[in-house]
């Protein structure tokens, strides 16, 4: 090769040599600086999802509290979609993952953040768009909670229980006066409706120049709303609304509760399900089911302009509506119950169930109950009701309705001297048939047969008339308890009702049922097949050792007739309809002398088992036995 050919190649493989390293060179650096831009974009995705600036990454931030504050609880997710470096700058695409309902999937959207270097390290320019396309200064984030219509409760058919009805928000518009008239204007209104006036003084006082603060709401035709109407003050208002409301305002409230204002300890149980502001339900089913009725609100990320205007709306989830309950009550079997109670001043309830299938049509509880649901959850002895169980018993010791019995004017057992109950008729003692004793209600002529029933023998009994099943109503309930006795003393006052065997009146219903149908009965009040996380419903408890036959269940529905046509509620063949067939009870209780009593009664007609109780009554014919007929008669068709 000649020398100036090799001189020539030489330096075209130095000039390549040089090339190439500078190429090397470029493309480490470009590869540093491109890791160097992902770290740091990760570290702004980070420190914007968190809301507390990295002044290292994001020197000139602004604390982004207030611009994300409105979010709530929103889950905030900031992921880094791409890096880009163009020499000293260097860009990156956000994603945006906003969790608006938990559960759901998130929404999302992206923004672009510009970097520059400096001192050898990536920084972000603040911008506001840094959190949502087109944020500018002053506008922040908000999330809007709204929620979906709520859900009827229906009766069996399907008619509404609780539904939508109109009524009127009574209160003070502060935007109509001025402070001071509101106030005084709140003093007034709150006297004129019976109000805690102080309260809602302090509540018109504190509240924005243009708020409305209500006082009240009233249904929508209701006297109340009428005596609203006929107040004039400055800045009183009537703000027409509608409500899930019962067909009037005691209407089954117990069973079913109502719907107002979540309080701050709902909201604080609820993890996040329910905010402040929510409406929702409190107390009963509507408290129970209130996942289902109220369905789940719609969720809105906004961008809230700066001064004033619509707000704008970046992602959203809707609301989904709640689901209608089905409940076995019907409307005019409670209405009539709860206009029999009406008039009771002590504690009281009436039962009454379609024993045919369980349903409970009517579970009224009186106003003396202040509230609680008397049907459902009180516990009581049951007193001479109870004696239906324990004939059952007897009668699988081998006795029979005719068998001779002895009923005496007192029994002592153990040192302890029981009798019957005061005026029980002298021409009754003696010996009797059991079928005589049951009509009759003679103590000590049961308690006399204890001797005939093994240990347990009671308590299977009520296992076999549903008395002590595991209830499954799908609402808050007790049935009752037959435990095993301490001793003899203990075992006699079982028989009779007393000692530590209790019940409620839904219990001595399902009693009564259980005889009408001829085997154990289970209670129902929510018919809905799932709960409100779509698992089953309860089915109450396994079946009974020892079912109820039919022929036991026939050989109870004598006695309990027997009750009716020579025992103490022969009032009740006057009823009109199929024929009534009845066991009252008189128990008492406490350490008063004489010694108070409750009264109840259960009672079958046709296919309807009833059971009414009343905490404080001379006896259960008397006291009991009178509501028992005067429900049977109001109501729309005989059983």
């Amino acid at each position: 090769m000649r020398p100036t050919i090799v001189k020539l190649v030489a330096a075209c493989v130095a000039v390549l040599l040089v090339a190439g390293g500078v190429l090397v060179y470029r493309t480490v650096a470009q590869q540093r600086a491109a890791a160097d831009l992902a770290r740091a974009a990760d570290e702004l995705a980070t420190t914007l999802a968190s809301g507390q600036p990295d002044r290292a990454v994001l020197p000139d931030a602004p604390d982004l509290a207030p611009l994300l504050g409105g979010t709530g609880t929103a889950g905030h997710r900031v992921e880094v979609a791409s890096t880009r470096v163009d020499g000293a700058t260097g860009t990156a695409q956000l994603r945006h993952l906003w969790t608006l309902r938990e559960g759901d999937p998130p929404v999302s959207y992206e923004t672009e953040a510009t970097f520059t270097e400096r001192a050898g390290q990536w920084v972000a320019t603040w911008q506001p768009g840094l959190l949502a396309p087109g944020l500018g200064q002053g506008e922040r984030l908000r999330v809007v909670r709204s929620q979906p219509p709520r859900a009827d409760i229906l009766d069996g058919t399907g008619a509404p229980l609780v539904t939508r009805r109109p009524v009127a928000r009574v209160g003070i518009d502060r935007g109509a006066v001025s402070k001071d008239v509101a106030v005084a204007s709140a003093g007034a209104l709150a006297r004129a409706l019976s109000l805690t006036e102080q309260p809602y003084v302090d509540a018109v006082a504190g509240a924005g120049d243009v708020a409305f603060v209500e006082a009240i709401t009233v249904r929508d035709p209701s006297p109340e709303l009428t005596a609203a109407r006929r107040i004039t003050l400055p800045g009183l208002l009537l703000v027409p609304d509608e409500l899930p409301l019962a067909p009037t305002a005691s209407f089954a409230r117990p069973i079913l509760g109502s719907v107002g204002a979540a309080t701050k300890e709902l909201v604080e149980k609820s993890e996040g399900r329910i905010s402040a502001g929510d409406r929702t339900g409190l107390g009963g089913l509507q408290a129970a089911l209130d996942p289902v009725l109220a369905g789940r609100p719609g969720q809105a990320l906004q961008v809230i302009p700066a001064a004033g205007g619509a707000a704008r709306v970046l992602a959203s989830v809707d609301p989904v509506p709640g689901r209608p309950v089905r409940v076995s009550i019907e409307a005019a079997t409670q209405t009539a119950a709860e206009g029999v109670l009406a008039a009771v001043k002590p504690a009281a309830a009436i039962v009454a169930i379609r024993p045919s299938d369980g349903h409970v049509l009517a579970a009224a509880s009186g106003p003396g109950g202040q509230g609680m649901s008397t049907a459902t959850l009180g516990e009581y002895p049951p007193g001479s009701t109870m004696k239906v169980v324990t004939a059952l018993a007897l009668l699988r010791s081998g006795l029979t309705p005719e068998a001779t019995v002895t009923c005496p004017a007192t029994l002592d057992v153990s040192g302890r001297t029981f009798k019957n109950y005061d005026g029980y008729p002298a021409g009754k003692l003696g010996s009797i048939s059991l079928r005589t004793a049951f009509a009759q209600s003679c103590n000590t002529a049961l308690m006399g047969q204890r001797d005939r029933l093994a240990d347990g023998a009671l308590a299977e009994a009520a296992a076999a008339l549903g008395m002590t099943a595991e209830p499954a109503l799908g609402v808050p309930a007790v049935l009752g308890s037959v435990p095993q006795p301490a001793g003899d003393t203990e075992k006699a006052a079982g028989l009779i009702g007393q000692g530590r065997v209790t019940a409620s009146p839904v219990g001595m219903a399902t009693v009564a049922a259980s005889v009408a149908a001829g085997h154990r009965v289970s209670p129902i009040v929510v018919l809905d097949p799932a709960g409100p996380t779509g698992s089953a419903a309860p089915s109450g408890s396994a079946a009974p050792a020892t079912p109820l036959t039919a022929p036991e269940a026939s050989a109870l529905r004598s006695l309990m007739r027997a009750v009716v046509t020579e025992g103490n509620a022969g009032f009740l063949q006057a009823v009109p309809g199929a024929e009534v067939l009845a066991k009252s009870g008189t128990a008492e209780y406490g350490d008063a002398t004489p010694p108070r009593t409750h009264a109840w009664m259960i009672a079958i007609q046709g296919d309807l088992a009833v059971a009414a109780f009343v905490a404080d009554g001379a006896g259960g014919a008397s006291d009991a036995g009178p509501l028992v007929a005067d429900f049977l008669r109001r109501l729309p068709t005989q059983r």
